[in-house]
């Protein structure tokens, strides 16, 4: 592995992070409108793979800001 090689492939990586973190803030949002929607937390856990207390936790961090 050659310099080059090795700076491309960091490159591709933070690119891939960046991508990985405006996806996790539109699952995040969609969770939270599922949540206004009245979906059963059940629903949504077998959907996303998170575990309930995950889904709380984003639910409870929007209330949390709209509160401020």
């Amino acid at each position: 592995m050659d310099k080059r090689s090795l700076g491309q492939l960091a490159g591709r990586f933070r690119a891939a992070e960046a991508r990985t973190e405006i996806l996790r803030q539109e699952l995040a949002a969609a969770i939270r409108q599922a949540d206004v929607d009245g979906v059963p937390q059940k629903d949504v856990c077998e959907a996303t793979g998170y575990t309930r207390q995950q889904v709380r936790r984003i639910v409870k961090a929007s209330a949390e800001s709209e509160g401020d």
